[in-house]
């Protein structure tokens, strides 16, 4: 499945190449997309030609290829499904880990999963609910979970299929497990640490590289504060 900004950088080359035998220019993919930088842009492309969509003709400027289209071009809201990554091996149930039926519990709502390449504020849909302890929601604030799809953090014990439950503020310590928005354009799950006037969004899992951001390109959503885990 595509993201809604996937979504609509494809249907815009689409429509483009269509009407005028050749696609955009990623100062008008940009425009389109309302996205501040073309950075954004060329992460865009490259998920949709890994994921064989388009093609980038060699030598030849301002030339994708469409390779194929979705069964259908989404035009409701997109709702985030997954944090992007392989699915690890099972682990064992660690020593002290509680079952929630046996401690008080609160819900709080499960907004879907995330994607990179969609903002956090996309998420509008409450798939379910999910009960934690009352003493994981520490602090002020609202809580919500999500779930995890991949390996990025799992050398900070998140795996694939956990849930994540995140007290929404918009600051955060260095060492801090954060849900960050990346111009505007993707949310990632990833520990935060500043450098002057720099962001450094780190994974945990030595096959991912630490990304490096000027911190007006950073925003937090929110911190990491439990995870609940399922066997």
């Amino acid at each position: 499945m595509l993201t809604r900004k996937q979504l609509e950088l494809l249907n815009f080359i689409k429509q483009r190449v269509e009407q005028e035998g050749v696609s955009p220019s990623f100062d008008e993919m940009k425009d389109a997309l309302d996205l501040k930088s073309k950075s954004g842009i060329h992460r865009l492309i490259t998920a949709l030609e890994e994921r064989g969509f388009i093609r980038r003709l060699a030598h030849r400027a301002r030339a994708l290829e469409i390779i194929k289209l979705p069964d259908v071009i989404e035009k409701s809201v997109f709702t985030p499904r997954v944090i992007a990554g392989s699915k690890p091996d099972p682990v064992p149930q660690p020593r002290g880990a509680m079952d929630i039926s046996a401690v008080h519990a609160i819900e709080i709502p499960v907004m879907g999963r995330i994607a990179a390449g969609v903002p956090i504020e996309a998420i509008s849909h409450v798939s379910h609910h999910v009960a934690v302890p009352g003493s994981m929601l520490s602090g002020r604030g609202q809580h919500y979970a999500l779930e995890v799809k991949g390996d990025s953090m799992i050398e900070a014990g998140i795996n694939d299929g956990d849930i994540v439950v995140i007290r929404e503020q918009n600051t955060a310590e260095n060492g801090d497990i954060v849900v960050a928005l990346v111009e505007d354009a993707e949310a990632t799950l990833k520990r935060f640490r500043r450098r002057g006037n720099m962001i450094a969004l780190e994974a945990a899992n030595p096959a991912y590289e630490t990304r490096v951001f000027p911190d007006h390109m950073v925003k937090v959503q929110g911190r990491l504060v439990g995870l609940i885990r399922s066997y």
